[in-house]
Order: structure tokens, then C-alpha cells, then sequence
């Protein structure tokens, strides 16, 4: 799977799972952005230009459905296709996820291989359009 270039980011509370997806998408080649939360999150992506994001569900003062629903709201991210991140494995979570514009829901804990095929998956369509606008 080459990933190489492919600009990556991970918005999660967790340290852990900050470096562990890191870890996993750096040795891919990918080049990796984290974020603690929604706000920062935000404040970076207008810098950076992300072709994927990852974002954590539940996380303080914006959770992740919020942060997904501000970044489709808006013209120039929404075709950054946003993955959601989630211990919890429920329909309801899922449609909820899918109602804010997501376009992926990975269940934590994720495996590097399962993190890379989502990348991969979607970077193609997502990227291709941002760098094309």
C-alpha cells in the first residue's frame, strides 16, 4: 500500500492513540498532523490541508460528531473524507457518525492494518479533489 506523501490527521484526546495511529501511518509514508480536540483540530486543518482526518467520538468541549459536522459545513474541507473513531461499536453510534458526514467509522482499538486500508481507501477520492480545488 503506498501512502507515501498522503498528508494524514488524527484528532484524538488520547495520547495513546495519538501515537499508536502515528506510528502506524508514518511507517506508511504518510505525513501525520494530531490534534487533542475539535478546536484544535480546526485551527489546523485550514493550515495544513489534510487528505484524510481521524476523528475521536468522544472527546471534551467538542466531541467528534461536532467536529465532523463543522468540517463538512464547510465548502473547502467537506470533500476531506472524515474518519470516526470509536470504542463504541453501535448502530446508533454509526448512524449518528453518518448523519455528521462521515464517511468511515473505525472501532478502536484499531489494527495498523486496518487504519492504512481506511487511508488508503479514501485518500484516493478525497485528495485527489483538494488538491484539484
Amino acid at each position: 500500500m503506498d501512502l507515501a506523501g498522503l498528508k494524514v490527521m488524527v484528532i484524538d484526546d488520547s495520547n495513546t492513540i495519538r501515537r499508536s495511529a502515528e506510528i502506524f501511518l508514518a511507517q506508511a509514508g504518510c505525513e501525520v498532523v494530531l490534534a487533542e480536540d475539535g478546536f484544535d483540530a480546526l485551527a489546523k486543518i485550514a493550515d495544513h490541508h489534510p487528505d484524510v482526518i481521524f476523528v475521536d467520538i468522544m472527546m471534551p468541549r467538542l466531541d467528534g460528531y461536532q467536529t465532523c459536522a463543522l468540517i463538512k459545513k464547510n465548502p473547502r474541507l467537506s470533500p476531506t473524507p472524515v474518519i470516526m473513531l470509536s470504542s463504541r461499536d453501535g448502530l446508533f453510534d454509526r448512524a449518528r457518525g453518518r448523519m455528521a458526514g462521515s464517511d468511515e467509522y473505525l472501532t478502536k482499538p484499531f489494527t495498523k492494518d486496518s487504519l492504512l486500508r481506511a487511508v488508503a481507501s479514501h485518500a484516493r477520492r478525497g485528495g485527489d479533489a483538494a488538491r484539484a480545488g
